[in-house]
């Protein structure tokens, strides 16, 4: 079960850690801080995990992984159907 807690965790703290940079990008100050928060809260999780026992490392890696991909993947789709919309009015 700690297996799937840490690999969560570390789901949404790449989530947060990739909205983080886009609100940084786009200048919203408050929602960057927001996100980085939620990045310290989920990250501190995780590593508490996994220096009390090096094993969390695998669904800790898995995890940052998938969230990375999902944030991107999301991203990616959500410029596409923006495009779309702009190329059509």
């Amino acid at each position: 079960m700690m297996y799937l807690l840490v690999f969560a965790a570390m789901v949404l703290a790449d989530i947060c850690w990739a909205y983080y940079f886009i609100s940084i990008e786009k200048r919203k100050s408050i929602l960057a801080g927001l996100w980085g928060s939620a990045i310290y809260i989920f990250g501190a999780f995780t590593v508490t995990h996994y220096i009390n026992d090096i094993k969390y490392l695998v669904p800790a890696v898995l995890g940052s992984f998938v969230g990375t991909a999902i944030s991107v993947e999301y991203k990616k789709r959500k410029e596409n159907a923006k495009n779309i919309n702009q190329a059509i009015t």
